[in-house]
Parts: structure tokens; C-alpha cells; sequence
């Protein structure tokens, strides 16, 4: 599987499913898309201010509610197969792709592998096993919240830094060796995650001695 990184804004997605597991899915998807969960009954859980539709999922409906939303997704996401199968091939039979949460790691060519994700905006980082081990997707997604505290700020800080030594018409080389050793900069990734009222001040001293090293032509990355 190829993993890439899908805009949902103002698009539909249908969840087959009022369980746990569906509620986490719509959860998931209500971040960008309108969400409308289809089950005959809904656990007391955070749908994610999904629209909830009581009803049984046969065939013809799901036909149905797949035509109405023309959903990019459907989410199978129950506990019947016979109702996960009916989900997939009305999602199928419109083009739509397709997340079924019964079948980890069988994927066929229009399954949606949906990974676990780390976000610190606008930095997304995700982490997917294919749907073979969400256990493991969830274990790594631990691990790497701590290792990007900060990259949400610092990736609008690099932005600011570059727009500034365009406009000072600093040469793309140059730019780009800037930006680097603002990455790569420890004092700036530290002054970024401190709590400290200094922090701003901290963060612009540590960036104007890394950008200085590189443009003035002192610095090698």
C-alpha cells in the first residue's frame, strides 16, 4: 500500500456501524467530512457529531444512503459480516472506496488502510502496519507524540523564516541550507517547547544566530 494524504473537506462518508468501533471511525472522519452513521441502534459513545440514522443496514438501503450521500467512503464497520459484505458492495458498486474494520490485513486494490495518526497542526504525522496490527499502529503512535512536540510550531516558524529571507532576497540555496540548520537547531526546538514567558524571545534569538551562521556564509550544513 501506498499511503497518502486525503482532503475529506466537504466530502461525505457513510459508517456502517453504531459500536465502539464505529463511533471511533466517525469520529475520525467528522474531523473534515460530513459523517452520517447508519445502525439499527447506537452505543453511548462520542460519535463525533456524525448525523445518526436508526436503522437496519439491508441491502437496498445502504444502496440507497450510498446513492443520496455519494459518500468517497463507506466504513463497514459492524459486527456481521453479512452487513460489512452489503456496505462493500453498495460502496463498490458507486465508486466509492472502502475502510471494512473486520478484515485486517486483507486488503484488495480500493481498501482503505486508515492509520493511526499523530498531529500537532498543521503537522500530521501517521503510522500504518496495513491493517495487520492496530495494536502495534497505536504503540508507535505513542512513541512518536513525544518525538514531534513542537514540529506544529515550528513548521509555521520555518514558514515565516522563509517568506522573511525571500523578501531580504536571499538566493534558494542559501534559503534552503537556512532552513535546515533551523531544523536541525537544538536551542530552537527546545526555546519552541519551553513553557517559560521568554520562549518567543528564546525561539527568535535561537533562530536569527542559525539563519545568521548560513547567510552571512559562516555555516556548512
Amino acid at each position: 500500500m501506498i499511503p497518502l494524504a486525503f482532503d475529506f473537506a466537504g466530502e461525505a462518508v457513510l459508517v456502517v456501524g453504531g459500536g465502539p468501533v464505529g463511533a471511533r471511525k466517525a469520529r475520525r472522519f467528522a474531523r473534515e467530512a460530513r459523517v452520517v452513521a447508519l445502525a439499527p441502534a447506537f452505543a453511548d459513545a462520542d460519535f463525533g457529531g456524525a448525523a445518526l440514522v436508526r436503522a437496519r443496514a439491508d441491502p437496498a438501503l445502504l444502496d440507497a444512503y450510498v446513492s443520496r450521500l455519494d459518500p468517497v467512503l463507506v466504513v463497514a464497520a459492524t459486527d456481521d459480516s453479512a452487513v460489512n459484505d452489503a456496505a462493500v458492495a453498495a460502496a463498490r458498486d458507486a465508486g466509492a472506496l472502502v475502510n471494512r474494520a473486520d478484515h485486517a490485513g486483507e486488503r484488495t486494490f480500493d481498501d482503505v488502510a486508515v492509520p493511526a495518526t499523530v498531529r500537532d497542526d498543521p503537522v500530521t504525522v501517521a503510522v500504518s502496519t496495513g491493517g495487520t496490527s492496530p495494536a502495534l499502529a497505536r504503540h508507535l503512535r505513542e512513541r512518536v507524540e513525544d518525538e514531534i512536540a513542537g514540529a506544529g510550531a515550528m513548521a509555521s516558524l520555518t514558514a515565516s523564516v522563509r517568506a522573511d529571507l525571500r523578501a531580504r532576497g536571499v538566493p534558494p540555496e542559501r534559503r534552503r541550507d537556512a532552513l535546515r540548520a533551523v531544523v536541525r537547531s537544538a536551542p530552537v526546538w527546545k526555546a519552541l517547547r519551553s513553557a517559560d514567558a521568554k520562549g518567543d524571545q528564546e525561539v527568535d534569538d535561537a533562530v536569527a544566530r542559525a539563519v545568521a551562521d548560513v547567510v552571512d556564509g559562516e555555516h556548512t550544513p
